[in-house]
């Protein structure tokens, strides 16, 4: 379970009802088989080991009496393995009945809990059979063992302290004060929930909604089995529809009406890190229970697909709403500053590169969203030692097919003065020569926005903030840096959105063509007419620094679980070696970085992960890397 994950089962089984059994032996067979398959806990079915729908039967101490043998049985056929089993019976304790989860595990059964919430209404009618079961504890005798009974119990692993769960049962998740708030604010980073949910038009979405809004509000793993093909269809049909859910997203979910086993890995380690980032998320395990078990620490195989874009869904179609809604995000912050500083224009230096094209793509939805002429908005060129001709040619033909106003101003001559000034060779290729134009270039856009009453709109992206690619009090300067929490891998998206949905021609062309130009700051001169200075060269490829950037501010992983999950992402495409190499530069830049984070311009939020020194990162500019590098050097 290295890393956090935890490999959970969700499983049906064949069964036959009031057939112990018959069934007992599918349930042994399915926990053999998900144990061999590295999972650690397996979900079966509600009732399973007699069958959910065996009606009155439950009345007759034969089959009571037969269901605890059973799980006696499935207790020491399992007692080898190293899974936890969630198993469903009824159990009788006292004047009761109560449908129960028995959670087992190397022969044991480490406790018993009851269903809180029992169904009377449609086609449930198990307020007939069973008793509502409560959060006081007390102790069943199972043969000879005294167990512990009762809702508020925690099952935690004594190494792995991230490996907990508590147990609801079907019913309790689909009322409006389920157990499971409770399990989790005590504690729990897994739910499991063994369920017999009968299957009806359009219950399916409803069931998938219910699972993934409970793992997002409560920040948990959440691991579903449901009762399927066996029960009686007198009246109703199961589906044996398993879920498992992670933190609102869904990770594995069996094929409707098949009786099947599903897996996935549940990363306690994120879920943990979640709650501690929400101050609202407070814990209480007062009244509850611990039971301590120990499993093997073998490493858990990861099947999960790991997207080496984590900034940008996969899904076309999603992809498409995504890039919609955070260009309207985008243009709304920056019309709401227009408006609200009386500005006549917006002046924005265009350079034929990814972050410009987008910044003033912005822009003009802002000022379309205003009802003010795209005329007011100033695109100036501003040409120099390393610009090339396919990027001034791409900045000239995307500012006029905007319908924007165009300046061009070429700054060699300042720029040349200015190394008089302070008595640098033009021949040294330094630093100095090339901050000296990003310099000279936000002069220039500074002083059009006094000339013309405007304000300067940013064109810096979240991952050049990341990593301190800018020049300070030049590029990395503005009055509203509409990128500021947009990723570069996610700018290509939204430049191509925008490109896909023009009706211009000439625009969709332009644009085509700036998303195939490498990515450059272009300040060293080119080499027989093309880009020389091509970033990724210089500071690594931005697809590894972007996938570093969302695990370390999002999630807060360390570097060595970073490390092991981009080798996973890009597998393939970059060796070891290479990604380690680049998680270093990451790491040093990141620090020794954040000084220009600490002061950066006004920008809108449009994702999870943002930089904002008066936002969701506040970070020292002195703060030491050592521990983050000293780890690194380990792997």
């Amino acid at each position: 379970m290295k890393y956090g994950y935890v490999r959970t089962a969700a499983a049906t089984v064949d069964i036959k009802v009031a057939d112990t059994a018959y069934n007992s032996e599918n349930i042994i067979r399915a926990v053999r088989e998900a144990a061999a398959n590295k999972a650690k806990l397996i979900a079966l079915p509600e009732l399973c080991i007699t069958g959910y729908t065996a009606g009155d039967l439950f009345m007759q101490k034969n089959l009571i009496k037969s269901a605890l043998d059973a799980l006696k049985i499935i207790a020491n056929s399992t007692a080898e393995l190293d899974i936890i089993s969630i198993i469903g019976l009824p159990l009788a304790k006292g004047a009761g009945l109560y449908n129960t989860a028995a959670v087992v595990f190397k022969g044991e059964v480490l406790g018993f809990v009851p269903k809180s919430n029992i169904p009377n209404y449609g086609e449930f009618y198990e307020a007939r059979h069973f008793s509502p079961g409560c959060g006081k504890i007390s102790y069943v005798d199972f043969f000879g063992k005294q167990v512990p009974f009762g809702t508020n119990l925690l099952f935690c692993d004594e190494e792995m302290e991230d490996f907990t769960f508590a147990v609801e049962i079907c019913e309790d998740l689909w009322t409006a004060d389920p157990p499971s708030v409770r399990h989790a604010l005590a504690g729990a980073l897994m739910i499991v929930n063994i369920s017999a949910s009968n299957e009806t038009i359009a219950k399916r979405e409803y069931r998938s909604m219910l699972v993934k809004s409970q793992s997002a509000r409560l920040f948990c793993g959440y691991i579903y089995s449901s009762a399927g093909e066996g029960e009686s269809t007198t009246d109703l049909v199961f589906s044996g529809d398993n879920i498992i859910a992670e933190n609102g997203s869904i990770t594995a979910r069996a094929t409707p009406f098949t009786n099947s086993i599903i897996y996935s890995e549940t990363d306690v380690e994120k879920l943990r890190g979640e709650r501690i980032r929400s101050n609202t998320y407070t814990g209480n395990d007062e009244n509850y229970l611990r039971i301590y078990f120990k499993t093997d620490k073998t490493p858990t195989p990861l099947t999960r697909k790991i997207s080496k874009t984590p900034f940008v869904p996969e899904n076309s179609a999603d992809r498409r709403i995504r890039c919609e809604e955070i260009l309207t995000i985008q243009s709304l912050g920056l019309k709401k500053r227009i408006k609200h500083s009386g500005a006549k224009s917006a002046v924005i230096g265009v350079s034929g590169g990814l972050d410009s094209t987008l910044a003033l793509l912005v822009t003009a939805r802002a000022f379309d969203s205003l009802k003010r002429s795209r005329s007011d908005i100033i695109a100036v060129t501003m040409p120099c030692f390393g610009t090339t001709g396919r990027t001034y040619k791409n900045a000239v033909n995307f500012a006029s097919s905007l319908g924007v106003t165009l300046r061009e101003i070429n700054i060699e001559k300042a720029v040349t003065g200015h190394f008089e000034d302070i008595g640098h060779d033009i021949n040294l290729l330094d630093v100095t020569y090339e901050n000296s134009q990003a310099r000279e270039r936000t002069q220039v856009l500074m002083d059009i926005a006094n000339q013309t009453g405007g304000l300067v709109v940013g064109t810096g992206d979240m991952s050049e903030l990341a990593l301190g690619w800018a020049t300070y009090n030049g590029d990395h300067m503005s009055m509203y840096a509409v990128n500021a929490s947009v990723p570069k891998t996610l700018i290509r998206y939204l430049v191509d959105y925008e490109a896909e949905r023009t009706d211009n021609e000439i625009l969709r062309t332009t644009l085509t063509d700036i998303l195939d130009t490498p990515v450059s700051p272009e300040l060293l001169p080119p080499k027989d007419g093309v880009i020389s200075q091509k970033t990724e060269n210089l500071v690594g490829p931005y697809s590894l620094h972007d996938f570093f950037l969302y695990y370390m501010v999002r999630f807060g992983f360390s570097p060595s679980k970073i490390f092991y999950l981009a080798q996973k992402a890009f597998d393939g495409e970059y060796d070891k070696e290479f990604i380690l190499s680049w998680l270093k530069v990451f790491y040093r830049r990141f620090f020794s970085q954040q000084f220009k984070r600490s002061c950066i311009p006004d920008g809108p939020k449009v994702g999870t992960v943002t930089l904002s020194p008066r936002g969701d990162w506040r970070m020292p500019s002195d703060a030491s890397a050592q521990l983050w590098l000293d780890e690194i050097e380990r792997l």
